[in-house]
C-alpha cells in the first residue's frame, strides 16, 4: 500500500484525558510512541521467540530476538500445525500478564473515562514471511469479539515493525459508522472481510506507522483495520493483539476463554505458571455475559460453499484445509462441494 499515511502520535494528550476521549471519538483511534519501556517488549520477545524456535519455526541456531523464519514450516490460524505450536507459545504467563501493564491499563481508562478490565482472551500473532494470501483482511473488530462497541482494542508489536514486516494499518473516522458493517469470506486470521470502498459514508484512507518497541495503537471495535503484508525475505512478525472493556458492560462469553487457534482451557494453561493473581480474575467483576453471535461465521460458511462452486481458489483452499484438519466434524456440505470439484480428502 504505496499511499499510506501517518498515524498521528498522541503522546502530546498522554495526561489529558478529555482530549485523549475526544480525539478517539473524533479519529476512531490513538497512537503512542514508546508508551510502554521498550525493553520491557524485548524481553517478553526473548521468552516467546525462543519458545517460537523450539516449536520449530524459526531457523535453528539463529538468535531468537532476530526472528529468522523456517519458510518450510509456515503456518496461520487454522492450521493444525500452526495450533500446536502456538499452544506452546499460549502458555506463558508473561504474556498474557503484558496485558494488565500498568501503562496499558492506564492509558485505556484515560482514553474511556471509566474503570476497565482486559478480556481474558488474550492474542499473539505471529505472522510468517511470503505468506501475504494469509494476512489478517479488512474487518471491524466486533464480529469476531463482540460483547460491546465500547471495547478498546490494544495492538503492539513485540519488537520493531516496520512497514514491510506487516503493522497494522486502519482507516481513520472509519468507526463513525456506527454499525457493523457486512462481513464476507476470506482467508486470513479471523476469516472475515469488509469492502470499505462498497461504503459511501467511508473515506477508505489508510493510516499506519514504522512501528518500534513500546508503541501502541488503541481503537474501539468498529473501526476499520487491517495487518499489512509481510513482505521481509525472512522476518516472523510478533505482536500483542489484546481487548479492554468498561466494568459492568457487556462481554461474550467466548471471550472468557482461551484463544480459539490454541485450543487450550485454562486448566491446560495454569499449571505452567508461577503466581495466582492473575488467574480467573475476571469472576472478581460483575460483567454481563451474552450469549456469542454465530451469524457473522454462518454467512460467510455460506459464502465460501458458493464460491468455491465457482472455482474460488481461496475457497477451495479453505474448504480443503478445513476437511484435512477435522476429518471427524466436516460438515456433509463441504464434502458435497469438493466431491463436485473432483477432489478427495
Amino acid at each position: 500500500m504505496s499511499d499510506l499515511k501517518e498515524l498521528r502520535i498522541s503522546n502530546d494528550a498522554m495526561y489529558h484525558p478529555e482530549e485523549l476521549q475526544r480525539r478517539l471519538a473524533d479519529e476512531g483511534y490513538l497512537f503512542f510512541k514508546r508508551l510502554v519501556n521498550p525493553d520491557k517488549l524485548w524481553e517478553l520477545r526473548r521468552e516467546m521467540m525462543s519458545m517460537i524456535q523450539e516449536v520449530g519455526w524459526l531457523v535453528a541456531g539463529t538468535d531468537p530476538m532476530d526472528g529468522i523464519a523456517d519458510l518450510d514450516m509456515r503456518y496461520t490460524e487454522g492450521d493444525n500445525e500452526y495450533s500446536a505450536g502456538y499452544a506452546e507459545v499460549y502458555k506463558i504467563e508473561n504474556f498474557h500478564r503484558s496485558a494488565h501493564w500498568l501503562e496499558y491499563l492506564d492509558i485505556v481508562e484515560r482514553m474511556v473515562g471509566q474503570a476497565i478490565m482486559p478480556h481474558p482472551q488474550k492474542i499473539a500473532r505471529i505472522w510468517f514471511p511470503k505468506y501475504t494470501e494469509h494476512t489478517t483482511p479488512k474487518h471491524q473488530d466486533f464480529v469476531h469479539f463482540q460483547g460491546s462497541y465500547d471495547n478498546i482494542t490494544c495492538w503492539a508489536p513485540i519488537g520493531d515493525c516496520p512497514i514491510e514486516l506487516g503493522g497494522l494499518a486502519v482507516i481513520p473516522e472509519s468507526h463513525k459508522v456506527n454499525r457493523v458493517l457486512d462481513h464476507h469470506f476470506s482467508l486470513g486470521a479471523g476469516g472475515l472481510i469488509v469492502h470499505e470502498d462498497e461504503h459511501e459514508d467511508i473515506n477508505p484512507v489508510w493510516h499506519s506507522a514504522n512501528y518500534e518497541a513500546g508503541d501502541a495503537l488503541f481503537f474501539p471495535a468498529l473501526t476499520i483495520h487491517q495487518a499489512l503484508p509481510n513482505y521481509t525475505e525472512d522476518k516472523l512478525r510478533l505482536s500483542l493483539d489484546n481487548r479492554y472493556m468498561l466494568v459492568g458492560d457487556t462481554v461474550a462469553e467466548h471471550m472468557l476463554n482461551p484463544h480459539e487457534p490454541s485450543r487450550l482451557a485454562w486448566d491446560d494453561i495454569y499449571p505452567h505458571w508461577q503466581h495466582e493473581d492473575l488467574k480467573y480474575y475476571w469472576k472478581d467483576y460483575d460483567n454481563r455475559i451474552v450469549e456469542r453471535d454465530l451469524s457473522f461465521g454462518d454467512k460467510a460458511r455460506v459464502e465460501v460453499l458458493e464460491l468455491a462452486r465457482a472455482g474460488n481458489e481461496h475457497a477451495i483452499y479453505a474448504l480443503q484445509r478445513g476437511a484435512r484438519n477435522s476429518p471427524e466434524t466436516v460438515e456433509p456440505e463441504v464434502l458435497e462441494v469438493l466431491d463436485e470439484l473432483g477432489i478427495k480428502v
